[in-house]
């Protein structure tokens, strides 16, 4: 999103009386909970494929470590 679009919605927001900004508010967070859930599925999705694919691998923290070491 621009920067121009993310004014221009913050403007018309604050234009709103009280009662329609707790309103837009209310929507806007649910909105954004949906979407959150949505990319968290899609990670989740991703994470099974490459789990199924063989591109994980498993191992205890000192592993972790030694492989980012490297």
């Amino acid at each position: 999103m621009k920067t121009n679009d993310v004014n221009h919605v913050i403007e018309q927001f604050d234009a709103l009386p009280m009662e329609e900004k707790e309103l837009a508010a209310g929507i806007i967070r649910k909105a954004y909970a949906e979407a959150a859930r949505e990319a968290l599925v899609a990670r989740a999705k991703t994470a099974v494929k490459n789990a199924k694919a063989g591109k994980v691998r498993k191992g205890k923290l000192a592993d972790l470590r030694k492989d980012l070491r490297a």
